[in-house]
């Protein structure tokens, strides 16, 4: 019987074991540029079989959040290669997810970037609630309807920040296709409103998707290449009535690619038959994230013994407790996160966190 705490190869790439770090958004980074602390952070969870770091913004106008690191310069590209340097030292991998929020930011927090900058969507569709920025809580602005081209600028972004990603050091990239943000706002009906090829049918909403994880995959290769997904998720103002559709249609085209792996967010366990359906459906790797009811998240590992998933991830638990798997084969205990330190701050709720 194959258990979570087993090694597998990962499209070419050895993990020891099936335990991942789900990517985790920490506020950490000091003009976009990741930090020593945040190596130090990464460093001490590299006991995990495969750590998806937080969202990186593969071009400026992908921000969604303030001091939020980005993958599109030179300064970047050398900061986190100090990352991934200290990730490997400590003998693990580290996947970069390439984030674009999409309509989920704020003017204000790309104030400070040359050129006129704004949220920007699928369709002028602006999400309800509100932003935290440096000026406080703001209500999202409608954002920017993209043009055709500048979809397909978008696209490339997507492949120009990919390479970024190997040069500085990353084992492989993950799209951030899940929880509202500008890949989900394609594919979800009630953001994209668009009646050109980006839009409209299911094959029309996919598409962005589709041609996002095609373009990475000519510029690192298959092997290097994931998505996240969510199905059904509502969070950011997402509204998927019917998920299965788009989502069986969008395995079909990633289907014969080869990719590292398909990673699907459970938003909640009513998805539990969509995870289902999806994993008759897709033939490689697959990473759940799972939705449970449990405090620890601790029986979700029979989900690798009997089948449901290749590769287990955990994200507030693996905050708090950064030798993760020893603590899950030793059934705990386990560290509580504190909620008052998750986004921004100093080293207090990011590496001071003990081990057993």
């Amino acid at each position: 019987m194959t258990t979570a705490f087993d090694p597998v190869d990962l499209a070419g790439t050895p993990l020891r074991n099936r335990v991942v770090m789900a990517p985790m958004t920490r506020n950490r980074a000091s003009g976009r540029v990741p930090t020593e602390l945040m190596a130090e952070y990464y460093a001490q969870r590299a006991s995990a079989g495969l750590i998806i770091s937080e969202g990186i913004q593969p071009t400026p106008e992908g921000q969604g959040y303030p001091d939020t690191p980005g993958l599109h310069s030179a300064e970047q590209i050398a900061a986190w290669r100090r990352v991934t340097d200290a990730v490997h030292a400590a003998g693990g991998r580290i996947f970069a997810q390439l984030m674009h929020a999409g309509r989920i930011g704020h003017p204000s927090v790309l104030a400070d970037l040359p050129g006129d900058l704004h949220p920007v969507a699928p369709s002028a569709v602006a999400a309800a609630g509100q932003l935290y920025t440096s000026e406080g809580l703001q209500d999202y602005p409608e954002p920017r309807e993209l043009t055709g081209a500048q979809v397909r600028q978008v696209i490339e972004g997507f492949a120009a920040a990919a390479r970024n990603a190997v040069e500085a050091g990353f084992d492989g990239v993950e799209l951030h296709g899940a929880n509202g943000y500008l890949i989900h706002q394609f594919l979800a009906p009630g953001t994209n409103r668009r009646t050109d090829e980006w839009g409209g049918s299911v094959d029309d909403r996919v598409r962005f998707a589709v041609e996002a994880v095609k373009a990475v995959v000519a510029a690192v290769g298959a092997e290097r290449t994931a998505l996240r997904i969510s199905p059904g998720n509502p969070f950011n103002d997402i509204d998927e009535p019917d998920p299965l559709p788009a989502y069986t249609a969008l395995v079909a085209e990633l289907d014969p690619l080869g990719l590292a792996y398909l990673h699907v967010l459970e938003a909640s366990p009513e998805v539990r038959d969509v995870t289902t359906q999806l994993r008759k459906q897709y033939s490689g790797t697959l990473v759940l994230n799972p939705a449970t009811d449990g405090p620890t998240d601790h029986g979700a590992l029979t989900l690798v013994e009997d089948g449901t998933a290749d590769l287990l991830s955990f994200g507030a638990l693996f905050l708090a407790n950064p030798d993760l798997p020893a603590r899950l084969a030793a059934g705990g205990p386990y560290n509580e996160p504190d909620r008052a330190t998750l986004y921004g701050g100093d080293h207090r709720g990011y590496t001071d966190y003990p081990t057993l």
